[in-house]
């Protein structure tokens, strides 16, 4: 039987802990970004409140399972890398859109935090703790 020792934070390479507080910061950012579209549907700002829930929902549900993909990045979780690289992989798109749009303030951050998971994830260090077989 194979015994698995979770390695310190010591020794995680850096580009370890450099993705998993990136992509904790974007799971605690649509936290907040799904806390305050149910603040604002509460206070009736909302035009349509079932959108606006719905919305929400979603947000709510995507920042909590960027944490999940935190924790598993920090624990050395061979499964944490997918759905991490993915997220960044759709977050190019709609940030360049964002920019596109005007909205520098929202685009530009959610780009530069997608290199820096994407660069960090995809670093040989950060393949050789995630997918090697310890």
């Amino acid at each position: 039987m194979r015994r698995v020792v979770s390695p310190t934070v010591s020794n995680r390479p850096f580009t370890i802990v450099v993705a998993a507080a990136v992509v904790a910061l974007e799971g605690l950012t649509a936290l907040a970004l799904g806390g305050w579209v149910v603040y604002e549907t509460l206070l009736g700002a909302a035009g349509d409140v079932m959108s606006s829930l719905v919305l929400a929902v979603f947000g709510l549900a995507v920042g909590a399972g960027l944490l999940w993909v935190a924790w598993g990045i920090v624990q050395l979780m061979r499964w944490s890398r997918g759905p991490a690289v993915v997220t960044q992989i759709f977050a190019v798109p709609v940030a360049i859109t964002l920019m596109q749009a005007g909205q520098l303030g929202w685009g530009l951050p959610l780009i530069v935090g997608a290199g820096v998971i994407l660069v960090t994830l995809l670093a040989p260090p950060s393949t050789q703790a995630l997918m090697s077989d310890v």
